[in-house]
This record gives structure tokens, C-alpha cells and sequence, in this order.
């Protein structure tokens, strides 16, 4: 595997555009918990081990359950996730497998149950942004430390 920059050192200017997206994220009103599940399954779809790591420690730190976290990519098939973290999940893995999967109308009418119009928008935005930075962290293989 040949040396690729820190793109952190980099540009950070670039990290710096990233961290406005996460402020008005942090901004929208969703709950944090549900932040860290979207950006932890997100995150395992993409296989980028350093975002996992990450947002799995944080979840942690947020007083999320392990047991939970440990049944994240099995959401489907575990009682531990409500209608709205099932909806925001589904929502996740569409918009993540885009190309895939064309966000079907089924997705979207689960996500307009739980989610206002304007939430529905902070969750994408949300996927976008952590779409953004696995795509930073695997193409400059960074690893968690």
C-alpha cells in the first residue's frame, strides 16, 4: 500500500467546509443518539474502519448500549430500535446505496411517518455528510489509531 496524505494536514480548509456541515448538523434538533446510529451504520456499509471506531466510541460515550450497537447491522431483526431509529436506519442504507437503490417510495414513506419535512432534510444531510467523510477516510486509508 503506497503513502497517502493525512487530509487532515493536507487541505484543512477542506475539514473545515466538513466541520460546518457537522455544526449545522449538531443544529438541526435530531437526536443525538440517532446521529451516532445513522453515522455508525453509514460508516459499517461503507467499511470505513476509522468512522466506525470512531462513532462507535462516541455512541459509547453518549450512554448508548452496547448490546445495541452490537445489533446495529442487524437493526431489522432486533426489538432494540424504535420506529423512528428504524425509519432514520432504512433511510441510511438507502440514500448511502443510492446508486443501488433509488431511495424507493417505500423508504420514504416510512421516514415521513417519524420525521418532519424539515428532519427529513437534517437526516440527509446527515448521510451526505457522513457519506463525505468515509469517503475522505478510505480513499487516504486513514485508520483509527
Amino acid at each position: 500500500m503506497t503513502n497517502r496524505p493525512d487530509f487532515y494536514k493536507a487541505n484543512p480548509h477542506v475539514v473545515k467546509t466538513m466541520m460546518k456541515l457537522e455544526e449545522r448538523i449538531q443544529q438541526s434538533g435530531l437526536e443525538q443518539p440517532l446521529l451516532e446510529l445513522v453515522r455508525l451504520r453509514a460508516s459499517q456499509i461503507n467499511g470505513c474502519a476509522f468512522c466506525m471506531d470512531m462513532h462507535f466510541q462516541d455512541a459509547v460515550k453518549g450512554g448508548e448500549s452496547v448490546r445495541r450497537l452490537a445489533t446495529l447491522s442487524a437493526w431489522r431483526e432486533s426489538p432494540f430500535f424504535t420506529a423512528r431509529e428504524q425509519a432514520a436506519l432504512a433511510w441510511t442504507e438507502a440514500v448511502t446505496l443510492v446508486a443501488q437503490t433509488h431511495v424507493p417510495d417505500e423508504v420514504w414513506a416510512l421516514v415521513s411517518e417519524q420525521f418532519s419535512e424539515s428532519e427529513a432534510v437534517d437526516l440527509t444531510l446527515l448521510i451526505n455528510a457522513i457519506n463525505g467523510w468515509n469517503r475522505l477516510a478510505i480513499a487516504f486509508r486513514k485508520v483509527p489509531a
